[in-house]
């Protein structure tokens, strides 16, 4: 399923959009508040080609930011699966390239992803486990609307039920 946004398309990842995400991980600033097998180049392509294939449910999944601009230029991309591919809770989240950071791209498309879990999925309810040293990622929640639920370690835990939704839409 292609979602589109004023500027945006997010269309399902595939295997073709490994480098990609491959080299997006690997610039500056990236992956430093997200813990992941980062250090090794084999074991880093493997987990994100495992994250590709895995079958997360109908209507949930990886999604690759593409500016309409500019269709073949990969900007990043967005997900709605099972908190760290497990569950039970389903996570919402982001990750772009540095250049595109602070144009409103992760805003728009996670609220796309948002509104496509609650409106198309009936999911019950999403969350963000967010770094609290993440201020980008903190921002992009909290303009979607997401609600800060507690702290654990150093992550902070946002989340969104389909009634707060429901009552966002409204007012």
């Amino acid at each position: 399923m292609i979602l589109e946004t004023e500027r945006l398309w997010l269309r399902p990842r595939t295997m073709d959009d490994l480098d990609d995400c491959f080299a997006m991980d690997c610039l500056p600033g990236v992956t430093d508040f997200v813990k992941g097998p980062w250090a090794d180049a084999e074991e880093h392509r493997g987990f994100i080609s495992d994250r590709i294939r895995m079958d997360y449910g109908k209507g949930l999944g990886y999604w690759s930011l593409f500016a309409k601009t500019a269709p073949d230029r990969f900007i990043g991309w967005v997900l709605l699966i099972p908190e760290d591919a497990k569950g039970p809770e389903i996570e919402i989240g982001w990750r772009l390239k540095p250049e595109f950071w602070g144009r409103g791209y992760a805003t728009e498309a996670a609220k796309t992803l948002l509104c496509h879990g609650f409106d198309n999925v009936k999911l019950l309810g999403m969350v963000a486990c967010i770094d609290h040293r993440n201020a980008g990622s903190i921002a992009v929640a909290r303009k979607i609307g997401m609600v800060r639920r507690n702290e654990v370690a150093n992550d902070v835990l946002y989340a969104m039920t389909a009634d707060e939704f429901a009552a966002s839409i409204v007012t």
